[in-house]
């Protein structure tokens, strides 16, 4: 989560020469994560920005993890466990959670495994920290 942002952003202390890009899940106008992302970002060597996704999981093609699509999961109900079920993978524990998420990055073999509204945003982000004087 992004609840600890602004200490995070505290602790590196961007500045000229020193700039720092973060990218956030699922991060909508209006919600509790995007006023704490515009609290981090306090001068201009601190970029956040966000990609459309629920989780990063479903930044991943589903074809490339072997399925037809990232299930829906209802709201209120944790959307890892809610898919890992729904997907029939073991689900039950923060370990079985862990490996799910191993197997899934193990899928990614390339950029083209990827959404491309996720590699937008680390472009910019990549763009961003790498700019000349940055």
């Amino acid at each position: 989560g992004v609840d600890g942002l602004p200490a995070i952003v505290d602790e590196f202390r961007p500045g000229p020469g020193r700039r720092l890009g973060v990218l956030v899940d699922h991060l909508v106008a209006g919600s509790k994560e995007s006023r704490i992302a515009a609290a981090a970002v306090r001068n201009d060597d601190v970029l956040v920005v966000g990609h459309p996704f629920i989780d990063i999981w479903a930044a991943v093609k589903p074809a490339a993890v072997g399925i037809k699509g990232w299930p829906e999961v209802p709201r209120g109900e944790s959307w890892k466990e809610g898919v890992l079920r729904r997907i029939g993978w073991p689900h039950s524990t923060p370990q079985e959670v862990a490996m799910a998420w191993r197997r899934i990055l193990r899928s990614v073999t390339s950029y083209a495994d990827l959404e491309p509204e996720l590699l937008g945003r680390v472009e910019e982000l990549i763009d961003f920290v790498t700019a000349p004087g940055a």
